[in-house]
Protein backbone atom coordinates (compact mmCIF):
# COMPACT_ATOMS: atom_id res chain seq x y z
CA UNK A 1 0.00 0.00 0.00
CA UNK A 2 1.27 3.39 -0.88
CA UNK A 3 1.72 5.84 1.63
CA UNK A 4 -1.52 8.12 2.26
CA UNK A 5 -2.95 6.14 -0.35
CA UNK A 6 -0.52 8.02 -2.84
CA UNK A 7 -0.72 6.55 -6.63
CA UNK A 8 2.18 8.06 -8.52
CA UNK A 9 0.37 7.29 -12.11
CA UNK A 10 -2.47 9.28 -10.75
CA UNK A 11 -2.39 12.77 -12.11
CA UNK A 12 -3.38 14.87 -9.39
CA UNK A 13 -5.93 17.76 -9.39
CA UNK A 14 -6.23 21.13 -7.69
CA UNK A 15 -10.01 21.56 -7.34
CA UNK A 16 -9.93 23.96 -3.42
CA UNK A 17 -7.55 26.28 -4.79
CA UNK A 18 -10.47 29.16 -4.62
CA UNK A 19 -11.01 27.67 -1.30
CA UNK A 20 -7.84 27.99 0.19
CA UNK A 21 -7.66 31.62 -1.58
CA UNK A 22 -10.38 33.00 0.48
CA UNK A 23 -9.12 31.04 3.42
CA UNK A 24 -5.78 33.47 2.64
CA UNK A 25 -7.45 36.58 2.08
CA UNK A 26 -9.66 35.99 5.57
CA UNK A 27 -6.10 35.11 7.38
CA UNK A 28 -4.02 38.33 6.42
CA UNK A 29 -7.39 39.89 7.32
CA UNK A 30 -7.18 38.47 10.93
CA UNK A 31 -3.39 38.85 11.11
CA UNK A 32 -3.88 42.46 10.56
CA UNK A 33 -6.55 43.55 12.69
CA UNK A 34 -5.01 41.50 15.35
CA UNK A 35 -1.47 43.29 14.80
CA UNK A 36 -3.20 46.61 14.54
CA UNK A 37 -5.16 45.48 18.28
CA UNK A 38 -1.53 44.21 19.01
CA UNK A 39 -1.70 45.13 23.10
CA UNK A 40 1.34 42.88 24.89
CA UNK A 41 1.24 39.78 23.07
CA UNK A 42 2.48 42.34 19.55
CA UNK A 43 0.01 40.24 17.62
CA UNK A 44 -3.36 40.23 19.48
CA UNK A 45 -3.72 36.26 20.34
CA UNK A 46 -7.58 36.72 21.36
CA UNK A 47 -8.36 38.46 18.00
CA UNK A 48 -6.25 36.06 16.20
CA UNK A 49 -7.50 33.02 17.90
CA UNK A 50 -11.31 34.05 18.09
CA UNK A 51 -11.05 35.09 13.80
CA UNK A 52 -8.84 31.57 12.87
CA UNK A 53 -11.88 29.73 14.99
CA UNK A 54 -14.84 31.13 13.25
CA UNK A 55 -13.01 31.64 9.42
CA UNK A 56 -12.03 27.88 9.96
CA UNK A 57 -15.70 26.89 10.69
CA UNK A 58 -16.88 29.89 8.14
CA UNK A 59 -14.80 28.43 5.28
CA UNK A 60 -13.35 25.20 5.87
CA UNK A 61 -15.89 23.52 7.07
CA UNK A 62 -18.75 24.89 5.14
CA UNK A 63 -20.27 22.56 2.82
CA UNK A 64 -21.92 25.61 0.92
CA UNK A 65 -18.29 27.68 0.61
CA UNK A 66 -16.70 24.88 -0.36
CA UNK A 67 -19.38 22.95 -3.25
CA UNK A 68 -19.48 26.69 -4.02
CA UNK A 69 -15.80 27.59 -4.76
CA UNK A 70 -14.52 24.12 -5.63
CA UNK A 71 -14.06 22.55 -8.91
CA UNK A 72 -14.46 18.79 -8.10
CA UNK A 73 -13.42 16.60 -5.18
CA UNK A 74 -10.08 16.08 -3.63
CA UNK A 75 -8.72 12.45 -4.03
CA UNK A 76 -8.52 10.34 -0.39
CA UNK A 77 -4.60 11.36 -0.88
CA UNK A 78 -4.97 14.66 -0.98
CA UNK A 79 -7.86 14.53 1.99
CA UNK A 80 -5.12 12.79 4.15
CA UNK A 81 -2.52 15.15 3.40
CA UNK A 82 -4.37 18.06 4.57
CA UNK A 83 -5.54 16.23 8.08
CA UNK A 84 -1.43 15.43 8.04
CA UNK A 85 -0.87 19.26 7.51
CA UNK A 86 -3.25 20.88 9.79
CA UNK A 87 -1.87 18.22 12.61
CA UNK A 88 1.87 19.23 11.71
CA UNK A 89 0.91 22.74 11.92
CA UNK A 90 0.22 22.24 15.54
CA UNK A 91 3.06 20.01 16.54
CA UNK A 92 5.14 22.65 15.15
CA UNK A 93 3.95 25.54 16.38
CA UNK A 94 4.33 23.83 19.93
CA UNK A 95 7.49 23.01 18.92
CA UNK A 96 8.96 26.49 17.47
CA UNK A 97 6.56 29.18 19.84
CA UNK A 98 5.80 27.05 22.65
CA UNK A 99 8.85 27.76 24.46
CA UNK A 100 8.68 30.69 24.56
CA UNK A 101 5.50 31.09 26.37
CA UNK A 102 7.06 31.09 29.88
CA UNK A 103 8.97 34.00 29.58
CA UNK A 104 6.27 35.68 27.38
CA UNK A 105 8.70 36.51 24.62
CA UNK A 106 5.58 37.11 21.68
CA UNK A 107 8.38 37.87 19.32
CA UNK A 108 9.49 34.42 19.04
CA UNK A 109 6.22 32.82 19.75
CA UNK A 110 5.02 34.70 17.47
CA UNK A 111 7.93 34.12 14.61
CA UNK A 112 7.40 30.38 15.76
CA UNK A 113 3.87 30.13 14.87
CA UNK A 114 4.28 32.25 12.29
CA UNK A 115 7.31 29.56 10.94
CA UNK A 116 4.93 26.54 11.15
CA UNK A 117 2.17 28.33 9.47
CA UNK A 118 5.23 28.27 6.26
CA UNK A 119 6.56 25.11 6.75
CA UNK A 120 2.91 23.66 7.01
CA UNK A 121 2.11 24.81 3.58
CA UNK A 122 4.67 22.57 1.82
CA UNK A 123 2.73 19.80 2.11
CA UNK A 124 -0.36 21.48 0.62
CA UNK A 125 1.60 21.50 -2.69
CA UNK A 126 -0.01 17.80 -3.37
CA UNK A 127 -3.71 19.54 -2.47
CA UNK A 128 -3.43 23.02 -4.24
CA UNK A 129 -0.42 22.80 -6.74
CA UNK A 130 2.92 24.94 -6.98
CA UNK A 131 1.60 28.05 -5.54
CA UNK A 132 1.76 26.43 -2.09
CA UNK A 133 5.61 25.84 -2.58
CA UNK A 134 5.88 29.84 -3.49
CA UNK A 135 3.81 30.61 -1.02
CA UNK A 136 5.89 29.17 1.39
CA UNK A 137 9.28 29.98 0.57
CA UNK A 138 8.44 33.88 0.14
CA UNK A 139 6.72 33.55 3.80
CA UNK A 140 9.76 31.77 5.54
CA UNK A 141 12.27 34.35 3.76
CA UNK A 142 10.30 37.44 5.41
CA UNK A 143 10.37 35.11 9.09
CA UNK A 144 14.01 34.91 8.66
CA UNK A 145 14.53 38.24 8.21
CA UNK A 146 12.57 38.83 11.43
CA UNK A 147 14.41 36.25 13.43
CA UNK A 148 17.60 37.49 12.08
CA UNK A 149 17.02 40.88 12.03
CA UNK A 150 15.65 41.76 15.71
CA UNK A 151 15.79 45.66 15.35
CA UNK A 152 13.04 44.91 13.01
CA UNK A 153 9.28 45.66 14.59
CA UNK A 154 7.51 42.28 14.87
CA UNK A 155 4.27 44.38 13.68
CA UNK A 156 6.41 45.11 10.10
CA UNK A 157 6.76 41.54 9.74
CA UNK A 158 3.27 40.37 10.67
CA UNK A 159 1.92 42.84 7.90
CA UNK A 160 4.37 41.63 5.60
CA UNK A 161 3.35 37.96 5.98
CA UNK A 162 0.10 39.66 5.84
CA UNK A 163 0.59 41.07 2.73
CA UNK A 164 2.04 38.10 1.00
CA UNK A 165 -0.95 35.74 2.43
CA UNK A 166 -3.37 38.79 0.73
CA UNK A 167 -1.72 38.33 -2.71
CA UNK A 168 -1.89 34.62 -2.39
CA UNK A 169 -5.29 34.06 -1.90
CA UNK A 170 -6.22 36.82 -4.77
CA UNK A 171 -4.05 34.75 -7.15
CA UNK A 172 -5.54 31.91 -6.18
CA UNK A 173 -9.52 32.83 -5.76
CA UNK A 174 -9.72 34.94 -8.68
CA UNK A 175 -6.77 34.20 -11.37
CA UNK A 176 -5.85 30.26 -10.87
CA UNK A 177 -7.06 27.85 -13.65
CA UNK A 178 -9.14 24.75 -12.25
CA UNK A 179 -7.45 21.48 -12.69
CA UNK A 180 -11.22 19.75 -13.09
CA UNK A 181 -14.43 21.72 -14.04
CA UNK A 182 -17.20 19.13 -12.08
CA UNK A 183 -21.18 20.71 -11.71
CA UNK A 184 -22.42 20.72 -8.36
CA UNK A 185 -26.08 19.73 -8.04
Amino acid sequence: MAFLNYNKDEKLEFNYKRVCGLWLIVIAAIISIATLIGGKQIINMQVFSIGYVISFFSINMNKKVLNRLSDGSSSEFQKKVSLYAVILLFILMVLLGGPFFATENWRLIWLGALMATVLHFFPYYFVHGKSMIYLGLICSINIFVGYIFADIPLEVIAYIDSAIKLVFGIYLLFFSKPSKKTPHF
